[in-house]
């Protein structure tokens, strides 16, 4: 999944500012938006694991479990 494939996932740069707890009126979300292009930075990943992490294995498991239905 690539990091605009993530953000996309997460619900968007200004839901990522608000999760991530960027103040929106101080640039939080234009912050956000920037990583689209950028890609996110690795210290913020590795800062807040619960939130990107979460949403990568909550979609291979997803994958894995639908894998598994059709072959059931």
């Amino acid at each position: 999944m690539t990091d605009k494939e993530l953000i996309r996932e997460l619900g968007g740069p200004t839901k990522l500012a608000v999760l991530l707890g960027y103040d929106k009126t101080q640039g939080g979300v234009q912050r956000v938006q920037n990583w689209i292009t950028r890609g996110i930075p690795p210290q913020v990943k590795l800062d807040f694991p619960h939130i990107f992490l979460a949403a990568q294995f909550g979609r291979a498991s997803a994958s894995s479990d639908a894998k598994q239905g059709a072959h059931a």
